[in-house]
């Protein structure tokens, strides 16, 4: 499907934020994961804007003329988030990467969204603040990515997700209003909470311009270590009884043997061929005392060898294997390709169940799958992996890949931890949420953006989307 973008030359915009060159448009045609989703389409033009009026303009027109508009950065998503399904405009927002005000007494910061993460902590680290709920990949993602998706990352058992630490936004709908929502204050009980509403979103009720981020205090005590088990089975056990005692933990990671073996191949490591858990405890005082009732949790669960340490490079190697699992599963076997990763999560009581039935589904067909995550939030990183050139094979992964959210389902959870839906997962929207509030959901799109403007062909499943 093409559209006739002719009309943005017409728009106060300078000549190098505008291109209709195949080699831009091309490399706004995918991310991540939507090579290995097969889906996307090619833009018919892409747009940097500089400023908010740069968004509104370019959205006020298009939305006037029937044009789609897909919000576009980094291109790290996983699940298609922000690959043009019906072609028009990629709006590219990486321009937009300023810290806009600071104030570190409030201990909070206003940015624009195509600010990568890493570098906000690296703005505030002076003050000893941080962004607590970067997640893995906050190094290469935006801010504003972040937010569509509702990120979260290996911090998020102690700190939470994305959500919980932005206090507002300025944000432009399709037909260029723009709002601003929440407050500076910590709390409010004023009005409908829009900022939630648009955090998840992926782009498709409002494009974020500038984010007010709540910031944290670094911790002084910070410890690292792993734990070695004889079985899976053990360990996923001793990560949810330790989440369920509630042992002060910022990170609690779980690598399956084969994960570790993987990273093992890609990093040139060490790491021993059997399940682990990364830890990383964080205190101001006592820290301590919390490794010490983790290591009694997990000596109940018999495990091999609980070790801690401060030393920074050591930890940083470590955590580094963790960091690039999602590289070296995708060069493992030459042969073998994986599927889009899953990410499904669970109450933390059931973690030990989903994980059981991921490798029972691994040995029953006879296929690779690599378990490892942000354990002590329940969630579960898995690929299945397939040869590309055995048809049967790929249909078989499909199934088992599916037959793995659907147990999480099962078992109170959800098909996405902190991908998103994007085009990956919009047949399990119904199954999890129910036909009611798919509709629900539908009718807030249809009032926010009643010309399907805003990213199309995302969420929703076919049946239920909004043109």
């Amino acid at each position: 499907m093409t559209h006739d973008c002719s009309f943005l030359e017409a728009l106060p915009l300078e000549d190098d934020q505008l291109s209709f060159a195949d080699g831009h448009r091309d490399s706004h045609a995918a991310d991540w994961g939507a090579e290995q989703l097969g889906e996307g389409v090619t833009p018919d033009a892409v747009v940097w804007p500089e400023s908010t009026d740069d968004v509104s303009t370019v959205l006020a027109a298009a939305t006037e003329r029937g044009v789609p508009v897909t919000p576009y950065a980094a291109g790290t998503g996983l699940e298609g988030n922000a690959v043009p399904a019906r072609g028009g405009i990629s709006l590219d927002l990486t321009r937009m990467d300023d810290v806009r005000e600071y104030r570190p007494d409030d201990f909070q910061i206003d940015v624009g969204p195509g600010i990568i993460g890493s570098a906000v902590d690296e703005r505030v680290a002076g003050d000893g603040l941080f962004f607590p709920p970067l997640p893995s990949s906050g190094d290469i993602s935006t801010i504003g990515g972040m937010i569509a998706t509702d990120a979260s990352g290996m911090q998020t058992v102690r700190y939470g997700e994305v959500a919980d630490w932005v206090l507002g936004l300025e944000a432009v709908l399709a037909d260029g209003t723009v709002v601003e929502t929440g407050s500076r204050a910590i709390k409010t009980s004023s009005g409908y909470n829009l900022t939630e509403l648009l955090v998840g979103s992926e782009g498709t009720l409002g494009v974020v311009t500038e984010a007010t981020l709540e910031l944290a205090g670094r911790p002084e005590q910070i410890r690292g270590g792993r734990a070695i088990f004889e079985t899976l089975e053990d360990a996923t056990a001793a990560v949810s009884e330790a989440v369920r005692t509630e042992v002060d933990v910022a990170r609690i990671e779980l690598v399956d043997e084969l994960s570790a073996r993987m990273a093992n191949a890609y990093l040139g490591t060490d790491l021993p061929d059997a399940p682990m858990v990364f830890l990383e405890f964080h205190a101001n005082h006592g820290v301590d005392e919390e490794i010490d009732l983790c290591r009694t949790i997990f000596e109940a669960r018999d495990v091999a060898r609980f070790e801690t340490s401060a030393d920074d490079a050591e930890m940083d190697e470590l955590w580094r294997a963790r960091r690039e699992l999602a590289y070296a599963v995708a060069t493992y076997d030459a042969d073998l390709e994986p599927l889009h990763p899953g990410d499904v999560t669970v109450p933390i009581g059931a973690y030990p169940d989903i994980v059981r039935e991921t490798r029972r589904l691994a040995e029953e067909h006879d296929l690779l799958i690599p378990c490892f995550g942000h354990a002590g939030d329940g969630n579960l990183h898995y690929s299945v992996l397939v040869d590309r050139d055995d048809p049967a094979q790929i249909e078989l992964g499909g199934e088992v890949y599916d037959a793995i959210v659907e147990r999480a389902l099962e078992f109170g959870g959800t098909a996405t931890g902190e991908h998103g839906i994007g085009q990956g997962k919009r047949e399990y929207l119904e199954a999890e949420h129910g036909s009611g509030a798919v509709d629900a959901m539908c009718r807030v799109k249809d009032a926010l953006d009643p010309t399907g403007t805003l990213n199309p062909g995302k969420i929703f499943p076919e049946s239920d989307e909004r043109e």
